[in-house]
C-alpha cells in the first residue's frame, strides 16, 4: 500500500492544487449533481446554479421547480433537485446554514451517501477519509490494495490500511490512476508506474 501510494504521490505531489475549498456548500451540491453524469456537464450546471444562489437559504428560496430547470442536463433532475432543497433546509435548520465538517454528519443530510460525504469532508475540511467511486473500487481490487465485494468493504479496508501520511490525497491519486491508466477496458499497463507491484491476472506488458 505504502509503495503504491508513494509512487503515485511522486507523479502527482499536489493533486488538489488549484482546488477552491472556500465554499463547502457548493462542493457538496456539486458532488450530489455528479451522480451518473460527466464532469464537464456537472461543472457547467453547477456554475449556472450558483450564479443564482449562494447559500442554503437562497437554495430553499429558489425552489425545486427552478432548480430542476437549471440542472436538467445532468440527469435525474427531479430527485436531485428535491434532495438539494431538503439538504439545504436541513443545513439552515440544524447547522445555522453551514456545512458540518465530518463525513458522518454529512451522511445524515438528504441525498448524501457515503461517497458524497467523504469526498466533501476530505476536499473541504481535510478529514482523512477515502471516498470510493468506481475507479477507486476497481484499482483497489485489481492491484489489490483493499479488495472487497462492495464499495463499503473497500472503503473500510482503505481506511484501515492506508498510512496516515497518504490519507488526505489517497482518493485523488487512486481515482486518477483508475481514470487515466488502470481503466476498465484496455488498461495502460505498460506505462503504469506500479505495474511491478500489481498482482492482477489480466496485467499486460505490451
Amino acid at each position: 500500500m505504502a509503495a503504491v501510494l508513494a509512487r503515485l504521490a511522486d507523479r502527482d505531489p499536489d493533486p488538489k492544487a488549484g482546488f477552491d475549498r472556500t465554499d463547502p456548500f457548493r462542493l457538496l451540491v456539486t458532488v450530489l449533481l455528479s451522480a451518473q453524469s460527466t464532469g464537464p456537464t456537472v461543472s457547467r450546471v453547477a456554475e449556472a446554479l450558483f450564479a443564482e444562489v449562494r447559500d442554503p437559504a437562497g437554495m430553499v428560496a429558489l425552489g425545486e421547480a427552478r432548480i430542476v430547470e437549471i440542472i436538467r442536463p445532468v440527469g435525474l433532475g427531479p430527485s436531485k433537485a428535491r434532495n438539494i432543497v431538503k439538504l439545504s433546509a436541513a443545513l439552515v435548520a440544524d447547522y445555522g446554514g453551514g456545512v458540518p465538517r465530518s463525513a458522518a454528519e454529512m451522511r445524515r443530510l438528504p441525498g448524501i451517501g457515503r461517497k458524497s460525504a467523504e469526498v466533501t469532508a476530505n476536499f473541504a475540511f481535510h478529514e482523512p477519509v477515502i471516498a470510493v467511486d468506481t475507479h477507486v473500487f476497481r484499482v483497489s481490487n485489481r492491484i489489490p490494495l483493499a479488495p472487497g465485494p462492495t464499495v463499503d468493504a473497500v472503503a473500510d479496508g482503505l481506511a484501515r490500511s492506508v498510512p496516515e501520511g497518504f490519507k488526505d490525497n489517497a482518493h485523488v491519486w487512486l481515482f486518477r490512476h483508475g481514470r487515466d491508466i488502470c481503466t476498465a477496458r484496455k488498461p495502460a499497463c505498460p506505462r503504469c508506474p506500479v505495474s511491478d507491484l500489481c498482482a492482477w491476472s489480466g496485467r499486460s506488458t505490451a
